[in-house]
Parts: C-alpha cells; sequence; structure tokens
C-alpha cells in the first residue's frame, strides 16, 4: 500500500509489483502488450524503461521577465481530415482544454491528446487480463483523500495534470475484468463491447427521436424484437426499451401493469383506484420494494411469498396470499417471479406461477436480469421454462452475457401498452408531421427525456460472436460453476456456507493483498457466507483453483 504523499507509476509497472524489480518480467510484460496494441506497445515499453522522454514538471515556469513558451501546434499541410500524419511532440504542461477542437488549429493537440489518453486505456486493459498484477489497489477513503487532490477548483488545469488524473483514476479503479474479479454479477471486460462504448460516447446523441439516432433507434428495435423472439413471443412480438438498469426495468413492469389494470391512474392517481398488492418471493430483488415505494403503492403492499431451501417461491404459498389478500379487500395487480435470484442464483418455477397468475387474472413479471442470459444457452435455458408466458420480462445483458455497463432491457407483451402507459405527447420533440414512421420516435414511451445508447454495445458483440459464442460463453460459466462445486463441496476446511465471522474477515484480507475478490452477505437465517459469482469469460479452472487456495491462505488462522 502506498504511503501518503507518495508517488505512483503513472505508465510502468506498479510499485513494488514484480515487473517493477525484474526487467526480465517488464520486458515479457511489454511482448504481451506488443501483441495485444500493436505499434503503441512500443511507446508503452519506453515508457516502461523510462526510455521516453520525461513530462515537463508541470510546476515549472519561465524566468521573471520573460515571457512563457507556449509549443505550436501547427495545424497540418495535407490534404487528409483528420490528419493521419505522424503526430508531432506536444508540451501539455502548457496546453488546456480551450487548445484543443473545436480551437482554431487545435486539431494537431486533440489528435495528439486523444492518442495519450488511448494510450492510458490500452495499458489498463493489457493488465487488467494479466494474473500477475492485483485485482484492486486497495487504500482506505481517507488515505486516497489524503494522498490526491480531488476538489474543484476555479482556474482550469493543465492538460499534462488532465493525463495524470487519468492515470491516477485508473491505478486505483477495481479490475473488474480481471479473471480472479468474482465480486459482482457483471464482471468481465469484452473487447468488442468496449469499442462500442468508445463509439457511443463519440456519437454522443439521445435516443429519444429518430432524427437525431436514427442507426441507434433502429439497432435498439432490431435487438429488442430478437429478445422477445427468445423469450418465446411468436415473431418476437411485443415492445420493450433499455433502461438504466435492471431495478428501473422491473419499476417500468409495475407501471405498466398498473396502467393495464387501472388506466386512470395515469391521470387521477393512486386515490382514485383500490388498495394494491404485489407480490415476490422473499429472496427477490429489493427493487421490488423500491418501485413500490416510488410509484406511491408503498412497500407495505409488496407481499413476500415463501422459499423453499433451494431459494425458489413455493408456489402454493403464493396462491394462499393472493387468496389472502382478496379476502382483505386489496387488489393483486403483479407478480414477480425471479429467473436469477441474487444470492442463491434460483430460478422460480415460472409454469406453475404463470397458472396462478392467468387463474387470478394478474399481470406476471419475470426478473431474469440475472438469469435473462441463459435464454441463449440451448443446454441451460430449460430453467426458465414458461417465461414466454410472462406479461413482462427483465434481461440484463450487462450481467452474464459480460456486455459493458449499463445495458438493461424491459420487454413488453403487450404493444402499445407501453407507450400509452408514458407518453405525454411533447410537441417540441414528437411532433405529428415528420416525414417519416413516426413509430421510431421512442422517447414518449420512456419515462426519461434524455436516454443513454445502451443498445449499441450489445448489438455489435452480438454481431462479434453470434448466438452460438454467447451460448459457449455461457455455458463456460456454468461448467465452471459446477467445476467449483465439486472441488469444494467434500473438501476439508469448507462448508457451503461459512461461519459468519470468517467471511467478512477473509474478504477484508482479499482487499489488503489484492489478489481477487468475491462477495458475501447474510441471508435469512444464514449467517455471513461467500457468494461466488462466474460471468467472467476470462476465467478459467487455473482461477478456481487459485480462488480457493487463496481463501484457505486468507482464512487459515481463523
Amino acid at each position: 500500500m502506498a504511503s501518503p504523499g507518495s508517488g505512483f507509476w503513472p505508465f510502468g509497472a506498479e510499485e513494488g509489483s514484480a515487473a517493477a524489480e525484474s526487467p526480465g518480467t517488464a520486458r515479457a510484460w511489454c511482448q504481451v502488450a506488443q501483441k495485444f496494441t500493436g505499434g503503441i506497445g512500443n511507446k508503452l515499453c519506453a515508457l516502461l524503461y523510462g526510455d521516453a522522454e520525461k513530462p515537463a514538471d508541470p510546476g515549472a515556469r519561465a524566468a521573471p521577465g520573460t515571457a512563457e513558451p507556449r509549443p505550436s501546434c501547427p495545424a497540418c499541410t495535407c490534404d487528409k481530415k483528420p490528419c493521419g500524419c505522424r503526430r508531432a511532440d506536444v508540451n501539455y504542461a502548457f496546453l488546456h482544454s480551450t487548445d484543443l477542437l473545436p480551437a482554431c488549429d487545435g486539431e494537431a493537440a486533440t489528435l495528439s491528446f486523444l492518442q495519450d489518453v488511448v494510450d492510458i486505456l490500452l495499458q489498463y486493459v493489457v493488465k487488467s487480463f494479466d494474473r500477475s498484477t492485483k485485482v484492486i489497489d486497495f487504500h482506505y477513503p481517507n488515505e486516497l483523500l489524503q494522498e490526491y487532490n480531488w476538489e474543484l477548483a476555479e482556474q482550469p488545469q493543465t492538460l499534462e495534470e488532465i493525463l495524470l488524473n487519468c492515470r491516477t483514476t485508473l491505478k486505483y479503479a477495481i479490475k473488474t475484468g480481471h479473471p480472479r474479479y468474482f465480486n459482482q454479477l457483471s464482471t468481465g471486460l469484452d473487447m468488442v463491447g468496449l469499442a462500442a462504448d468508445w463509439l457511443t460516447s463519440a456519437a454522443n446523441t439521445n435516443m429519444f427521436t429518430y432524427e437525431i439516432a436514427p442507426v441507434f433507434v433502429l439497432l435498439e428495435y432490431v435487438t429488442l424484437r430478437k429478445m422477445r423472439e427468445m423469450v418465446g413471443w411468436p415473431g418476437g412480438c411485443g415492445d420493450g426499451i433499455f433502461s438504466p438498469g435492471g431495478a428501473i426495468s422491473n419499476m417500468y413492469a409495475m407501471l405498466i401493469a398498473r396502467f393495464k389494470m387501472f388506466p386512470e391512474v395515469k391521470e387521477k392517481g393512486m386515490a382514485a383506484i383500490p388498495r394494491l398488492v404485489a407480490f415476490t418471493s422473499e429472496h427477490s430483488h429489493f427493487s421490488v420494494k423500491k418501485g413500490a415505494a416510488a410509484l406511491g403503492i408503498g412497500t407495505d403492499s409488496v407481499i413476500l411469498i415463501r422459499c423453499d431451501e433451494r431459494g425458489k417461491m413455493i408456489p402454493s404459498d403464493l396462491e394462499r396470499r393472493i387468496l389472502e389478500a382478496k379476502q382483505k379487500g386489496f387488489v393483486p395487480f403483479l407478480v414477480s417471479a425471479t429467473a436469477g435470484t441474487t444470492v442463491y442464483g434460483a430460478f422460480d418455477p415460472l409454469i406453475a406461477i404463470a397458472d396462478i397468475c392467468k387463474k387470478y387474472k394478474i399481470w406476471m413479471h419475470v426478473d431474469g436480469a440475472w438469469g435473462g442470459g441463459l435464454l441463449m444457452s440451448r443446454k441451460h435455458k430449460w430453467k426458465l421454462n414458461g417465461v414466454e408466458r410472462a406479461n413482462s420480462v427483465t434481461w440484463n445483458p450487462h450481467k452474464m452475457m459480460g456486455v459493458p455497463l449499463q445495458c438493461s432491457a424491459l420487454l413488453v407483451r403487450e404493444e402499445g401498452l407501453m407507450q400509452s402507459c408514458n407518453q405525454m405527447h411533447a410537441s417540441y420533440l414528437f411532433q405529428q408531421d415528420k416525414h417519416y414512421d413516426l413509430s421510431y420516435d421512442t422517447g414518449d414511451k420512456a419515462l426519461q427525456c434524455g436516454r443513454h445508447v445502451d443498445v449499441f454495445k450489445l448489438w455489435l458483440m452480438w454481431r462479434a460472436k453470434g448466438t452460438t459464442g454467447f451460448e459457449a460463453q455461457i455455458d463456460k460459466c456454468l461448467e465452471l460453476a459446477e467445476y467449483l462445486y465439486n472441488k469444494i463441496k467434500n473438501r476439508e476446511g469448507y462448508e457451503m456456507v461459512f461461519d459468519g465471522k470468517v467471511a467478512p474477515v477473509i474478504k477484508a484480507r482479499m482487499m489488503e493483498y489484492g489478489t481477487t475478490m468475491v462477495s458475501y452477505q447474510p441471508l435469512g437465517d444464514k449467517v455471513n457466507f461467500f457468494r461466488m459469482v462466474i460471468s467472467n469469460p476470462a476465467a478459467t479452472h487455473q482461477d478456481i483453483d487459485f480462488l480457493i487456495d487463496e481463501i484457505e491462505r486468507l482464512g487459515q488462522d481463523l
């Protein structure tokens, strides 16, 4: 751990790492970098060994009475725009963001600056897959606050300082693409997805109308239709939208289900309708209650259904609680089943739940934020048998499918219902006399006005992998989960649930050493235990073996 006030290694190996101590190791690392980055790897290696020109001292100033030198960034005289000529060395110590495009003659400085940012990113990407590097360089919050100045100032920083900010930020970032990062449901770093994310940011547009996002709007239409088709709705019929995460997708489902039963609630509010109640399992995601709170339904109106020992909702208890609610005068309007619970990874019995929802005319929602990806796998999609009978489905490709955050879809079986529920006819955006098909102006069916382009990452990865590529990726993750289970089920010193005081201590030591990361939590009457999540395409049997051995090493004295 770095001491307060110490520097860091901007481009080279981490301080104290094997690469920093051994030139041979560093040169081996450089060969890997060159393999991934081509010519840029040469520059990274020069920086590693200190052969590159050192940056100017940002605190240096010209002698009294002389003008500060300002490097010239002459525009290239070639006819290519943007120019592809070799970029000149630029001294960022005297440049600011105002020297970049759209500044006059700002092209050369802009290209040089962005190339240097890309260099930083590429080095981070390569190191993310290097098992000899740490998953995390952990510092306590007060240490990071004291070691660096993070405050916002009145005066602008130089571009040299901005690049330093980029390096510092990534130095302390968690390498979520590291093969030994198992901490969350969303892990991994897909190269095509990363490229798509960069492109999306460069395009910098909004998803509310076809006129300002023509390709992205069409790609959302195509992708959502394909996802609905994989759910099992004939011809991919229905509707949908990409939202800012599974919690919002689940709230959309509650909103639409309420509108379907009581459309007058849109204008008149909750006071105009009876007391509504929703049902979900006791192991479901907390977003169901959050959605009820946000929509004015109230958390007390979310009735939790008992689960069996495997974490699956018990259908008989669901039906019993529905009848109890009706006897009290409440109106059941939604059942939220879960396909892949957050802790156990359990799949509720969707066919039995669908039968109950049909019997009592209740909207059936399936929260497949975690488990929806199994629909890509012919071997494992049986776990979602019955999902085709749902009225709505949440599916987060940024989890099991490894799409960069964020990428969450709500799929709705009935076409037009989402539009009727949410549209407000804002005439300054959704003019009715446009010269193209207005059905592609999707913004009025969303709760948001400004909506980020989340679809391109998924679409481009799907094009790159094909459905069979996603299938192989998901099958591998489940095979690794089975491998882990078989390794530890009869291993001395392990139980499927750890003692409550052990897991937090081992997790803290993991973060201190930075070698791997895995989450822990309690659930119900069970004390803290490790929750092992495998969704990282880079993980192998070797990484599972390492994790088991590391847990034993870190907990040997407990």
